[in-house]
């Protein structure tokens, strides 16, 4: 039975759009993350990128459409696998006692059946692309059902995480030029680099927790190196971008728009307190904006 769960420990809240949703529906929300679409955004943002730089002059809307459906689909499905294999974990957190499934408002069984479902809907949306990238798409998968058991062996699941939410830059790419190119492979490593910047930031929140239950995380390994770690990520992610930038025949808008991306990037460090949880979490929401700058930036560079 679904409780109204508003200890302000618990990230988990029936309220919102979702609280108004007829209440068989409102755990499998929640288990999705639909209340939370930070992650969708983070996931779609190198799809939309790589299909706007791999464009002559503009992206394909429709397959900007199709990749924000997709992005919001399998985002929700690697967030289900998350919760199945941490089920454990989770009950021992007050943050995360009240997932549906630590919970038990869904039970394990109905959680592997939801996700089959999500993923079956995110096979629909794909094979609406090329042959190729379907299949670079379905090879995708490995990395999303790794992913959430890298923690228990490796202090760096973000890694592992920048792999595979970034893959969406070879997708992009593969939908308009049928083939993955070097400026795609550039801007999947900008991306992995921007992933393990911004994970990192966001595992700060969780390293008390962390310790508690044995698992690991970036933050706990780099601990006050933190901000000099970011310095030589976030210029390796821009480096990236601009190589892509070259290798797709931008034009000079781009390169002054990455300054902007540099910006907001410089602000993220110099701004972040690795101590103060509602900060590190602020700023890990903000990347969706630097998405967006990047996605003008790559526009201009049309021009």
């Amino acid at each position: 039975m679904i409780q109204n769960k508003t200890t302000t420990k618990s990230d988990i809240i029936y309220q919102g759009w979702v609280g108004q949703m007829p209440r068989f529906i409102q755990p499998y929300l929640i288990l999705m993350r639909a209340d939370r679409p930070i992650g969708t955004w983070l996931l779609l943002f190198p799809c939309w990128w790589s299909l706007s730089l791999a464009a002559d002059l503009w992206p394909n809307v429709y397959y900007m459409a199709l990749m924000a459906f997709g992005a919001f689909v399998m985002r929700g499905a690697g967030c289900v696998m998350n919760d199945i294999a941490d089920r454990h974990f989770d009950g021992q957190v007050a943050r995360t006692a009240t997932r549906p499934l630590p919970n038990g408002d869904v039970s394990l069984k109905q959680a592997i059946a939801f996700m089959g479902g999500l993923c079956l809907i995110g096979l629909g949306v794909l094979v609406q692309f090329n042959s190729y990238t379907i299949i670079l798409g379905i090879a995708s998968l490995g990395l999303v059902f790794i992913y959430p058991f890298c923690k228990r062996w490796t202090y760096w699941p973000q890694a592992i995480l920048g792999l595979t939410f970034n893959w969406g830059a070879l997708v992009g790419w593969a939908a308009v030029q049928g083939q993955v190119g070097w400026a795609a492979v550039c801007l999947y490593f900008a991306g992995w680099f921007w992933t393990m910047g911004y994970d990192t930031i966001y595992a700060h929140q969780d390293k008390d927790d962390d310790i508690m239950i044995g698992v690991k995380s970036s933050a706990l390994k780099l601990g006050a190196k933190t901000k000099p770690a970011l310095w030589v990520l976030y210029l390796c992610c821009l480096g990236l971008i601009g190589t892509a930038g070259y290798l797709a025949g931008v034009s000079l808008y781009f390169y002054i728009g990455l300054a902007a991306c540099a910006a907001h990037l410089v602000w993220q460090i110099v701004t972040l307190d690795i101590y103060n949880p509602d900060r590190c979490l602020y700023l890990f929401k903000a990347n969706r904006h630097f998405g967006w700058i990047l996605l003008a930036t790559i526009l201009l560079g049309k021009l």
